[in-house]
């Protein structure tokens, strides 16, 4: 398997997902891009995390959804 941190990832190809924090000029947001079919980039959209993504497999992507949705007892 590559390095995923060696991987480019294009700043216009994430996507927001965003609740909470209404009250600020940053919303609480995480943000996601495809790393091709290798894996996915993670990151907080606030000015604070730029260039704090993390990394993570496509098959890491998946156990972590299905634990999560497990946990907060969502049916996917």
């Amino acid at each position: 398997m590559s390095n995923l941190y060696t991987l480019p990832v294009n700043d216009d190809s994430f996507k927001n997902y965003c609740g909470g924090n209404l009250q600020s000029e940053h919303e609480s947001c995480v943000e996601i891009s495809a790393l091709g079919t290798t894996g996915f980039a993670l990151r907080d959209s606030k000015p604070e995390g730029a260039g704090k993504e993390l990394r993570f497999t496509t098959v890491e992507m998946d156990d972590f959804v299905r634990g999560y949705a497990e946990q907060r007892g969502i049916s996917l």
